[in-house]
């Protein structure tokens, strides 16, 4: 890489033909790479031959180059500095205080004064006329809580469980979300680092996230010890006591070229005695199935994108080794086909080109056990159905996340608390089989305190978490903060002061019983389908 390459030769290099861009100042042959990129051609042309720094920078790992291509695409230096081939963008809107923020209604409030409005779009948008999203959340509410009363509740409430074998500071964990680095600059690296300083709450990192696992778990690992942790383990006596542990758990999309996938599973799999982080990659695999083909969010259809965001391209990389004849890519940087989009601009689609629609319990399940070891648990993610966990359970599964994808798939799916209700009408023995999660919906204390009443281990937020991470990580304490601390004032209202107190019988369901199901069968119960005679 002794070659200097001079503006104007750069320049040359603009045309599908002959595709160069220069990044941090080296400049990258991306011509065979091209027709493939997740975000579609259009974006790479929009900066061949120019400076797109900016513009890479805006939602990928600095590490995703060097991951994905070969050392050979990185031509030389560039011999003097280019003006940055993206548009200015106007300044952001002052933030309103941290410190002025106290629940998770005002962190999403808050977010729609600062946040650039295509972020914004991607972010907080659901499927066609949103009745899942809002549904997710108003039948939370639908449920009462029936408090017990005159119980000595003046014991400290520890909220300390384990999820899928490991210990955490709270059953409230960050569920995945993509594109964090359109949030935040650290985008999941950030997240990492407050879950650390909260004393150890489980992520779980999607595929399409902006960094990769390594590069999260790394983070976790590098980050310190929380001052206040250290103190406490001081005054136990302990003062060489281990860092908060921080769970990782990837959140798989099954690629439609199946060795990517198969390569990205052996590199967090497989311990690499020369990788520090290697044991504690992952430890558990969520694959996603409630979104075997991209949802129609018009929201973020209709938000143009101002700067060309190859917004997919910022998938998890796989460790990889990068020789003269060998690379191993990311999943969401091969063997796609972008196709004209005439239907809107949304990142979600351009994201989930690279998904396999081919998944099945008979062939993908199997499979993929297989490519597992037996420690890294297996959690089918997108249950919305009793049936399909049912399923799950028979299928080998160690642990379902009941979802539909915070809204954002299949609109007018069911609310993923009346799902809860009806495994517990319909498969209750589920519950001791597996370990069962939630995610959707989720803006107080009283919904965490609900779900787990109703059988969850865990419950996933996932979007406001995003809302925090605009403040960085001191944001996403701030917001698990919030619904920890309303979750233990919940509890404490209800006349409990531990996890294992929770039941339904702290509820009052009677609201929406009747929009539970309350058999196996997946016929309805008295319609029966008829032929069209048209």
């Amino acid at each position: 890489m002794s070659q200097t390459i001079s503006p104007s030769e750069l320049s040359s290099h603009n045309t599908v033909s002959s595709l160069w861009i220069a990044i941090d100042g080296l400049v990258y042959d991306l011509t065979e790479f091209a027709p493939t990129h997740p975000g579609g051609l259009s974006v790479l042309l929009e900066h061949a031959g120019k400076d797109g720094t900016e513009a890479y920078h805006a939602v990928h790992s600095p590490s995703l180059l060097r991951s994905n291509l070969p050392v050979s695409k990185c031509l030389g230096r560039l011999s003097s500095p280019l003006p940055a081939s993206s548009p200015s963008r106007p300044s952001p809107a002052p933030k309103p205080p941290l410190s002025s923020l106290i629940s998770v209604h005002d962190f999403r409030q808050a977010a729609h004064t600062f946040l650039p409005p295509k972020t914004l779009a991607f972010v907080s948008s659901a499927a066609t006329d949103c009745h899942t999203h809002g549904r997710n959340s108003s039948a939370y509410s639908d449920i009462t809580l029936r408090p017990r009363v005159l119980v000595d509740v003046s014991a400290p409430v520890s909220l300390e469980t384990t999820i899928l074998g490991q210990r955490v500071a709270s059953p409230i964990f960050v569920a995945p979300t993509s594109l964090g680095k359109t949030v935040h600059p650290e985008g999941e690296r950030e997240i990492a680092r407050a879950c650390k300083e909260l004393g150890g709450v489980a992520q779980v990192v999607s595929t399409s996230a902006s960094f990769s696992v390594s590069d999260v778990v790394q983070a976790a690992l590098d980050h310190p010890f929380p001052p206040a942790a250290a103190a406490g383990a001081a005054a136990a006596g302990d003062p060489g006591a281990e860092p908060p542990n921080v769970p990782v758990f990837l959140q798989l999309y099954v690629d439609k070229h199946a060795p990517n996938t198969e390569a990205l599973l052996a590199s967090l799999t497989s311990p690499d005695p020369a990788d520090p982080a290697a044991a504690s990659k992952i430890k558990a695999v969520f694959l996603t199935v409630d979104a075997p083909v991209p949802g129609k969010r018009e929201a973020d259809e209709r938000v143009p994108v101002p700067v060309p965001t190859p917004a997919a391209a910022a998938a998890t990389t796989t460790t990889t080794t990068t020789t003269s004849t060998t690379t191993t890519t990311t999943p969401m940087a091969t063997q796609l086909s972008p196709t004209a989009d005439s239907s809107g601009a949304a990142l979600g689609r351009l994201m989930a080109s690279y998904i396999s629609p081919s998944l099945s319990w008979e062939s993908t399940v199997p499979w993929l056990r297989r490519r597992l070891p037996r420690s890294v648990p297996l959690v089918i993610k997108g249950i919305q159905t009793a049936a399909d966990a049912v399923r799950a359970a028979r299928a080998g599964a160690d642990g379902i996340v009941v979802s539909n994808h915070g809204g954002r798939s299949l609109d007018t799916a069911p609310a993923t608390v009346l799902v809860l209700l009806e495994l517990q009408r319909c498969c209750p023995w589920v519950f001791e089989r597996l370990e069962v999660f939630v995610d959707g919906g989720v803006a107080r204390g009283t919904d965490v305190f609900k779900a787990l009443c109703l059988g969850a281990r865990g419950v996933g937020v996932g979007r406001a978490v995003l809302y925090g991470l605009g403040y960085g990580k001191d944001g996403v304490k701030r917001v698990l903060e919030i619904l920890n601390a309303e979750l233990v004032t919940t509890m404490k209202m209800c006349g409990v002061t531990k996890l294992d107190e929770l039941h339904p019988g702290l509820l009052n369901t009677r609201a929406v019983d009747h929009l539970v199901p309350d058999s196996l069968s997946e016929d309805h119960p008295y319609a029966k389908w008829r032929r069209s005679k048209i």
